[in-house]
């Protein structure tokens, strides 16, 4: 059983509370695996990685540290954002970090192919790429192997914001969103795409 809580549009500050609340309840079985749908007001949250590297976004952009792994992760209007509290190394291939992060990778490339579009994986960086572009970043924290934080699929975002954003080793302009690549598709059947995808991408084999 999957707790999926659609919640609209939840300040960044909110969200990092309610995800560590449900994160202890998560671990104490007090509420099966459940998995946070929602967007933020812009916000560019700054990772150990970059604050290692010191890399830090323009001036004009609102930020706040955090302690998943990765470096710059932008969000804002247009963005789907995915927390799963999830309790990991219970089914195959979740025995390491990596492990579960090619799963959640995954499921975005298969929630993306039932909307026609071909996500890959590249290289560069982790997440999901799409035309050799960036569009889904992926970072999580573990508390005994129960996550929080998540994936961003950026999907119609305001031009120009993400895309000002350079991840750690990577150049502006290389993340950017599904509709700056031509690829006009609604929130809404991407979320339905996740959810559809969900049980065979992350609990196949449980």
């Amino acid at each position: 059983m999957i707790d999926i809580r659609d919640m609209g549009i939840v300040p960044y500050t909110d969200g990092l509370q309610i995800m560590k609340s449900l994160q202890t309840q998560r671990i104490n079985e007090e509420i099966p695996d459940t998995l946070l749908i929602l967007e933020h007001e812009e916000i560019v949250t700054i990772g150990p990685r970059a604050r290692n590297d010191g890399i830090a976004p323009p001036l004009d952009y609102p930020t706040h540290p955090v302690d998943r792994g990765g470096g710059l992760t932008w969000h804002g209007p247009g963005q789907i954002v995915c927390y799963p509290i999830f309790k990991w190394g219970l089914r195959k291939n979740e025995a390491s970090v990596a492990e579960i992060i090619s799963k959640l990778e995954e499921w975005v490339i298969n929630a993306l192919r039932q909307c026609d579009i071909e996500g890959q994986r590249d290289k560069r960086m982790q997440g999901v790429w799409v035309d050799g572009h960036k569009i889904c970043s992926i970072g999580l924290s573990f508390l005994r192997w129960v996550s929080r934080h998540g994936l961003t699929i950026n999907v119609a975002t305001p031009t120009g914001r993400v895309e000002g954003v350079a991840g750690c080793g990577l150049d502006t302009d290389t993340t950017t969103s599904l509709l700056t690549l031509g690829y006009n598709v609604e929130p809404e059947r991407i979320k339905q795409a996740l959810l559809t995808t969900m049980k065979d991408s992350l609990f196949n084999g449980s």
